[in-house]
């Protein structure tokens, strides 16, 4: 490949942007901390939202020592437990596994995977962490308010969320919320434009988009559907804003509190509900394509084997992404909606299950006859499968009308709700650490402490949400600080949410090692090489390892044939690069 001029290479269509090495840092200030390579970005947004993230935990922990042992523990009140609940739902879905997989793995994978040098707006980049951080402290200053954070749901539904029975509704929780939600939607839209712009235009020589990992398209379509429903929820944030400070009536109706007739009049809190929405299950899948894309890569790339039927997952992609925006009301089937459009949704939430087993079949079909490594990453690859597929088979129950109605205020969903948008992604998450450390540090991490972390999560996990289900289906409410004594509160009941809150406990203790094992392996891990996976994508073919300023020293590397050739008979070696030339790069994988 090194002897190949760039614009004299037959089997290489001629370069259409000229190579730009992207500006150098000049200080430790511009280097590190106001930095614009997208390296250091990424280790920025992956280490805020995990800082807030450990926040969103704890919460967790304090919501289900309540639940487990109710009355025991006086400190938390019935308005801070709506307020942990509230704060614990948006830090998790939006600031940590949003800002996970798109501003952490986006930025550090896509330029890498897509032979970049960087991402095309480095400085907007730079603005967008920027911008994140400032929504994650306006977040949490929120706690330090007056009357505390918001105790409205995670969901933030009006009229209650800015009326005075409601915990921070009537002071500045829910201004702090909604001014912090703002600010991460113009931060993300900053980032996501830079992810967009850099897959379609800063691809190097060679890679055709049927040539890039499915990582890349996961984040890139996840991506596309952000910029297009993050807009939704902007500007539901900025009415209530509205409503809460001015006194407009755009979701909140006539109303009367404390006996007083308020000023408000003529708004639509459902209007809201259709809002949120349209942004909420959008949401969904733009953190569940980053995580099918990089279990894919996974799955291939420790297993041996090609991705079975690559185009077909990448259409089943980009079809989850575009039926996505047509199933948001399967969240308010209690609302009161016309039977028809229950009838509607019910049908597309069940369609958009179709593509999703497809993606389950060809992983499955990945894995069939592979050489299986069992590594850290595979692991968590398939502790991901397996609990998606039993989340996601809940949530064939919950699609339905006549079956969500009875289950929607039950622990039922929130079982469901944790295994598809909260263990799910995050074995993902933890994989893709333990898979792309080694890019990262240089450093393999600990297998002891990894394995460790591992079967603590999964098993813990199970023992967390499963009986969880049951608590649901006998009738347990969600949401409640104290249910009392109802004929569902058995003694079984009973002792079961206390069994689900020690889990919890261990659970969320055994991330602390996995968080100690990234500092101790960063300075005592094993060597881990250029390529300790044996891998075939562009990410682990840098010159230096960890990558430097530039990615790819003088020249931007050539790329020849798709990212999954693995096993091929005859081939001196179990995998072949991207960049390798051979007579095999014409015929085989998708051009």
């Amino acid at each position: 490949m090194a002897d190949l001029p760039h614009d004299t290479d037959p089997q290489l269509p001629p370069a259409e942007v000229a190579d730009v090495m992207p500006p150098h840092a000049h200080s430790w200030w511009s280097h590190y901390v106001f930095s614009q390579d997208a390296k250091y970005i990424a280790i920025q947004y992956s280490g805020t939202a995990i800082a807030i993230g450990l926040v969103g935990l704890v919460l967790s922990w304090l919501m289900r020592l309540q639940l487990g042992f109710p009355g025991i523990f006086d400190f938390i009140t019935p308005d801070a437990y709506y307020q942990f609940i509230t704060m614990h739902g948006m830090i998790m879905v939006v600031y940590l596994l949003t800002a996970v997989f798109l501003g952490g793995f986006g930025n550090y994978l896509i330029p890498l995977m897509v032979g970049a040098r960087d991402m095309v707006f480095p400085f907007v980049n730079m603005l967008s962490f920027w911008i994140y951080l400032l929504a994650v402290l306006v977040l949490v200053a929120s706690f330090f308010a007056p009357g505390g954070p918001t105790g409205a749901g995670w969901t933030l539904y009006p009229p209650q969320a800015i009326l005075s029975g409601t915990p921070g509704g009537a002071q500045s929780g829910i201004i702090l919320m909604l001014v912090s939600l703002i600010l991460f939607i113009i931060g993300f839209t900053m980032g996501g434009l830079n992810y967009v712009v850099t897959v379609l235009q800063a691809r190097t020589r060679g890679m055709t988009m049927m040539r890039l990992p499915l990582t890349v398209w996961g984040i890139f379509t996840a991506t596309v559907m952000a910029l297009l429903a993050f807009p939704a929820l902007l500007v539901a944030a900025i009415m209530m804003l509205f409503d809460r400070l001015l006194g407009t009536s755009f979701f909140m109706p006539a109303l009367v509190e404390l006996g007083e007739t308020l000023s408000y009049g003529g708004g639509s809190p459902i209007a809201f509900q259709h809002l949120f929405w349209f942004f909420g299950h959008p949401e969904v899948y733009i953190v569940a394509l980053p995580a099918f894309g990089i279990v894919s890569d996974l799955l291939a790339v420790h297993a041996r084997k090609n991705v079975f039927g690559y185009r077909m997952m990448v259409w089943a992609i980009v079809g989850i992404g575009a039926l996505s925006f047509i199933v948001w009301a399967h969240h308010m089937y209690v609302s009161g909606m016309h039977p028809y459009f229950g009838f509607f949704f019910a049908t597309t939430t069940l369609i958009i299950a179709v593509p999703t087993a497809i993606k389950v079949y060809n992983w499955v079909l990945t894995l069939w006859k592979g050489d299986i490594h069992l590594t850290l990453p595979m692991l968590f690859a398939l502790g991901f499968i397996v609990t998606f597929v039993n989340g996601g088979l809940t949530g064939l129950f919950l699609g339905n009308v006549v079956v969500d109605v009875p289950l929607s205020d039950t622990m039922f969903v929130v079982a469901h709700f944790h295994m598809v948008m909260g263990v799910a992604p995050i074995m993902v998450i933890l994989g893709a650490i333990y898979h792309w450390y080694p890019l990262m540090t240089g450093r393999m991490l600990n297998q002891a402490m990894g394995h460790f972390h591992f079967w603590i999560t999964f098993i813990g996990a199970y023992a967390i949400f499963f009986p969880m289900h049951y608590v649901g289906l006998v009738g347990v409410p969600r949401r409640y600080y104290e249910i009392g004594e109802p004929a569902f509160m058995t003694t079984p009941v009973e002792g079961l949410n206390a069994f689900i809150t020690v889990a919890a406990l261990t659970v969320g203790a055994a991330q602390m090692v996995f968080l100690f094992n990234l500092y101790w392996s960063s300075r005592h891990g094993r060597v881990a090489g250029s390529n300790p996976w044996k891998a075939t994508t562009l990410e682990w073919l840098t010159p230096v390892v960890p990558p430097e300023h530039g990615n790819w020293g003088d020249d931007l590397p050539l790329v020849y044939r798709w990212a999954y050739d693995y096993s091929l008979p005859g081939a001196p070696e179990d995998y072949i690069v991207q960049t390798d030339p051979g007579p095999k790069a014409s015929a085989v994988g998708p051009l």
